[in-house]
């Protein structure tokens, strides 16, 4: 094989590959045994089809291009090895000259990863907010927390928002009852709006033992899109009650015994959260001063790949709450080419910040130990609700696993970024990466 590299541009080569045919041989042979495995000729066993009669049957050209189909992968890793480039994301071949006997040349344009020279971290200074906190955000979470205790009591009046009611529906479409439109003894909180439209207005007012009928319009089904009368009876209605706010209280809902030292922690929590943030704002703020000093340019086919993953993901989450692109748009009163856009640039410093982080890496040599990285399979194991060897297999499958191993390295580069930033808060405080530390080993000691 022989191959040239031409540069297109600082982040895309060219490869021209001539492969004599001679060459073409096993990959010719495998081709031929694989296709034969697969054809039925009457008078032969099944793989042992002479290739005169594969020839006959299949075409000299199927098989050709089978062979060819295998043998460029092989080759474009030969040719990226042999000139020493670091490829990004998918090549584009085009066969320029093949014909039966004669070499295959082929050009495969690629991505490669630009050359990057970074900038020192600890010249980089970044101005966060001030970290504030008001007594009623503590005031949420103690209220938060006596949601979590509430007892629900039987009260004999009618339903009011905020109650919760035992209930009978029968939704009918012109007197004929809709295929799944009944349920029998549904608890429901009145005003959460997570039943059907129209059942809430309906139910307050309502007794035990009472019943009226509302008009909804039904989202699917065979009747989707049509109107529904819907009849709901009332079984029983509860009324939540609180815990009263005392050191009683605190004693059941935590380790603490007085209702202040509660509130202390809930104060020191809130705290940390927000300490955190400041830190990945701070983060944030860091690496797209690094990447702007760095002056990176990105990879127009690693950010094509990348708008083409992220909008898949935002259609899948669509259809998975049943909504559709086109009623996204409407909603959001955007078009596709805005939508595309904001993908684009999105994509476009995601992929620079990527590349920044995997030559950080590489200049400060990163290892990643197999502990490190069975953590992480551990931690987005759980999230993807598996288990973690089931999770694996399917990375290793998917042929994510290397990719899953990239991102814990370029996370151990940002983690050494982050300790030589200066960090400060808009009133000149200095912050420290503490309560991200403690953060991490809470959600660790978690973990384990």
């Amino acid at each position: 094989m022989k191959s040239t590299v031409e540069t297109l541009s600082p982040t895309r080569v060219r490869l021209a590959i001539e492969v004599p045919f001679v060459e073409l041989e096993p990959s010719l042979k495998k081709a031929y045994r694989e296709i034969g495995s697969q054809v039925q000729v009457p008078g032969f066993r099944r793989g042992k089809v002479p290739t005169a009669v594969i020839d006959q049957r299949v075409g000299r050209g199927t098989v050709l291009n089978e062979a060819v189909q295998e043998a460029i992968p092989e080759n474009i890793l030969a040719a990226v090895r042999e000139h020493d480039l670091k490829t990004l994301g998918r090549p584009e071949v085009e066969i320029t000259e093949f014909n039966d006997g004669d070499s295959l040349n082929f050009t495969a344009e690629v991505d490669v990863r630009p050359e990057i020279t970074i900038p020192d971290a600890s010249t980089i200074e970044v101005t966060v907010d001030e970290l504030q906190i008001d007594e009623s955000e503590i005031d949420e979470q103690v209220k938060n927390l006596r949601e979590r205790f509430a007892t629900l009591k039987t009260v004999e009046r009618a339903a009011a928002e905020g109650d919760y009611v035992q209930i009978d529906l029968n939704a009918t479409v012109d007197g004929e009852d809709v295929p799944g439109g009944q349920a029998s003894n549904i608890s429901h909180e009145v005003g959460s709006k997570q039943l059907l439209p129209g059942l809430d207005e309906a139910v307050v007012g309502l007794a035990a033992g009472e019943d009226t009928t509302f008009t909804t319009q039904l989202v699917g089904g065979d009747f989707a899109g049509r109107d529904a009368d819907v009849a709901v009876t009332v079984r029983t209605v509860k009324e939540k009650e609180l815990p009263e706010l005392n050191d009683e209280f605190a004693q059941m809902a935590s380790e603490f015994d007085t209702i202040e030292e509660l509130r202390g922690d809930l104060r020191a929590r809130v705290t940390q959260g927000k300490q955190v943030e400041q830190i990945y704002a701070a983060r944030d703020k860091a690496l797209a001063q690094l990447v702007e000093a760095a002056d990176i340019p990105a990879p127009e086919g690693v950010v094509r790949e990348e708008v083409a993953s992220r909008k898949q993901a935002m259609i899948d989450q669509l259809e998975r709450i049943g909504a559709s692109m086109e009623e996204y748009l409407a909603a959001e009163d955007k078009t596709e080419e805005q939508i595309d856009a904001e993908l684009t640039e999105a994509a476009t410093e995601g992929v620079k910040v990527q590349l920044l982080l995997d030559t950080l890496a590489d200049a400060e040599d990163v290892q990643v130990s197999d502990d490190e990285f069975g953590h992480e399979i551990v931690h987005r194991a759980q999230r993807a609700g598996m288990a973690p060897q089931q999770y694996y297999d399917q990375l290793v499958r998917s042929g994510a696993a290397a990719a899953v191993f990239g991102d814990v390295r370029r996370g151990k580069a940002l983690a050494a970024v982050m300790e030589r930033i200066t960090i400060k808060d808009s009133a000149g405080n200095g912050i420290t990466l503490d309560a991200l530390r403690a953060a991490n080993e809470a959600e660790h000691n978690h973990e384990h």
